[in-house]
């Protein structure tokens, strides 16, 4: 094994021993620093771009299926301006251009903003774009770089955040994880907690574009929609769900064949991700539930054998905050995560940190008594990664005895990184933002579950030549 690997993970994998003897770990690691209440308007974290009418709020995510697009979009605030995009592959020199929509919306007394969203098709795997976007002096320059072409070795850095919000917990996770060299942020929910403000204050939805601008400007942030972005107000004569969201932050979902922005299906790397809207119908015969089950079915391991599933609600969680939200959703996908071996759930929605063993409960049965989770190595991992920083606050009270498919859990501010290596290995580690510094903190090789069958680890040995099998065999006995 590469001894700069060994260096870098021997401390985690020896705690990760002792857990695996004991049980699972309850944290006792206790934050002392930074309240949680929003950043001033004022703050240098939300100031607008110079320029009349320059273009603020700029964010990307992918625009296809297959990673060789992306939906660029901003916001201008004087009037519409152009949606015009400006791009090309040397800086400065933008031979290529889109034309993109624009769309803005009120809520009660608020009226957002001119939104521009532009999708850029067409472009080539791996390989850094420029881009230009607004008018003359005030026109705004940046980059991004494509993903690797859908290869099942190519190899790839997911960020995983939730529940940001915009305080100083915030901004050190954004800070925190723009430090990593993760190149997608995989989001799962709640984005600016704008529903908390009187009236909803949209302000507050323009300041969080500004929060986050110098991440998801330049590389893709992949939605998925929380309890804080329904904002359904019939009291202030709004009955429509997710309105700010929907406005502003666009998704690829008719790339996969769904009939909403909230769920859908991207391809990325070496990667299959599924994004599910957990405040949206999701039972038998719904739209959501058909979508999925057609969905699972498209999936393709022997080209993109990590399968990840992003929800906001989590469906397993033993912390007071939120428990059982998850359950109705558990009892209608579960199933189906474990028939088609999902690799890892990502959640958010509980402000702590918390990750389970492989277990199932998918024999549940009230009457004969099959009630509790089992160890399941079908099943997938459940991550909860609610922690970003938001000003309500973290959810301290775990239940105790912590249950036996709880692995790690901690109430801590923090983000995740996940690390595909290969068709059959990924690195997994949780940061906590400890007191504001970086504090990598719980560390897991994930074992993919396609290619752990032995039939197909036989396979690959014989056959597939990029395979390292040296990489992680001083580990073996531990990985997940």
């Amino acid at each position: 094994m590469d001894s700069k690997w060994l260096f870098l993970i021997l401390p985690l994998i020896l705690n990760y021993v002792v857990e695996i003897a004991l049980g699972g770990k309850t944290s006792s690691f206790v934050r002392s620093q930074w309240p949680s209440t929003d950043i001033p308007l004022d703050n240098q974290a939300f100031v607008e771009p110079d320029g009349y009418n320059a273009p603020q709020q700029v964010h990307i995510t992918q625009g296809d299926y297959d990673g060789k697009a992306v939906i660029i979009s901003w916001v201008t605030t004087s009037e519409p301006g152009s949606s015009e995009v400006l791009y090309g592959t040397k800086e400065n020199e933008y031979k290529l251009k889109s034309q993109g929509e624009l769309k803005n919306y009120t809520f009660f007394n608020y009226k957002s903003g001119y939104i521009h969203h532009c999708l850029i098709s067409d472009l080539e795997y791996n390989t850094k774009y420029y881009y230009k976007i607004g008018d003359g002096d005030s026109a705004r320059e940046f980059w991004f770089q494509t993903p690797p072409e859908i290869d099942p070795d190519a190899s790839y850095k997911f960020g995983i955040i939730g529940d940001l919000g915009q305080t100083y917990n915030s901004l050190s996770t954004l800070q925190h994880y723009m430090q990593t060299g993760g190149q997608t942020v995989l989001f799962v929910g709640d984005l600016s907690y704008a529903d908390n403000y009187k009236h909803n204050d949209g302000i507050r939805w323009d300041t969080w574009g500004r929060l986050v601008e110098p991440s998801c400007a330049y590389q893709p942030w992949i939605w998925t929609s929380g309890n804080h972005e329904i904002e359904y107000r019939p009291d202030l004569g709004e009955v429509s769900t997710h309105k700010a969201f929907l406005h502003r932050y666009a998704t690829p979902y008719m790339a996969s064949n769904s009939s909403s922005t909230l769920w859908y299906a991207v391809r990325r790397a070496s990667a299959h991700i599924i994004v599910l809207s957990s405040y949206s119908p999701f039972v038998k015969y719904t739209p959501q539930w058909i979508w999925l089950r057609d969905e699972l079915k498209r999936v393709d391991r022997e080209k993109t054998p990590w399968l990840i599933v992003l929800m906001h609600a989590p469906i397993y969680n033993s912390n007071e905050a939120h428990y059982m939200e998850g359950e109705s959703m558990r009892a209608v996908f579960e199933s189906w995560f474990v028939q088609y071996k999902v690799d890892i759930v990502f959640a958010g929605h509980v402000h702590a940190y918390e990750r389970s063993y492989r277990i199932s409960n998918i024999n549940y049965n009230i009457t004969s008594g099959n009630q509790y989770p089992v160890p399941d190595k079908s099943a997938p991992v459940y991550i909860t990664v609610g922690d970003g920083g938001n000003q309500e606050g973290l959810a301290s009270m775990f239940y105790d005895p912590q249950p036996d498919y709880s692995a790690f859990r901690e109430a801590s501010y923090g983000h995740s990184t996940l690390e595909l290596k290969n068709r059959t290995h990924a690195l997994y580690q949780w940061n906590r933002n400890g007191d504001g510094k970086h504090v990598p903190t719980d560390f897991v090789v994930f074992r993919n579950q396609y290619w752990e069958s032995s039939t197909r680890r036989r396979r690959l040995k014989k056959y597939h030549h990029r395979w390292n099998p040296n990489l992680f065999a001083s580990f073996e006995d531990i990985l997940i």
